[in-house]
């Protein structure tokens, strides 16, 4: 018999292998998006299209809660350009903000009760509109010039396979796990 995955949503220990887990998934994966695209000749901005970094934060959001999922949404865009200088430093800000709240919302849509399917909209779209609203923060407020409006609606057309395969992993992901903790419980 195989033992359940349950990810306690507030034990410390717990909470924090999960975000640490979902921190180095979320470096690795762009990565391996820009391997491939490089090797393919398709380039590296397959991690711009298909937002791999995205996955592991709506999945420890899902799973571990919005703690794990706002934390580990905010540090991985930061360790990630520590370690590849990706993503770039006039995006970076914009993306741990919009990485913390789609993984803050991830984790306080968990238990709403709604289709898995439209809880991962519900996340994306919060996600995107913190980014929207940093990036006019950014602009209007602060007078920055190094990062424009067009930036949001860019990045919306960009990442739409991105935002269609989670639209397919996450659903299956979340039915697999409440299934196998169904069984074990």
């Amino acid at each position: 018999m195989t033992k359940a995955i349950v990810i306690s949503r507030t034990n410390a220990k717990v909470q924090t292998l999960a975000i640490l887990t979902a921190i180095v998934a979320a470096v690795a994966l762009p990565q391996v998006f820009h391997a491939v695209g490089t090797i393919s000749g398709l380039g590296a901005g397959l991690g711009q299209t298909f937002l791999p970094m995205y996955l592991p934060i709506i999945a420890v959001g899902f799973l571990a809660g919005p703690f794990a999922g706002a934390v580990s949404g905010a540090l991985a865009p930061l360790v990630s350009f520590a370690l590849s200088g990706m993503p770039t430093t006039v995006l970076l800000p914009f993306i741990m903000v919009e990485l913390a709240v789609f993984g803050l919302s991830s984790g306080l849509l968990y238990t709403v009760k709604m289709p898995t399917i439209l809880k991962v909209i519900s996340a994306q779209l919060s996600g995107r509109i913190a980014f929207a609203v940093a990036v006019m923060a950014s602009i209007y407020l602060l007078g920055n010039e190094t990062v424009g409006a067009a930036s949001i609606l860019n990045g919306i057309k960009t990442a739409l396979p991105g935002y269609l395969l989670q639209w397919a992993i996450m659903p299956l992901l979340i039915f697999r796990i409440e299934n196998i903790n169904k069984r074990e419980g």
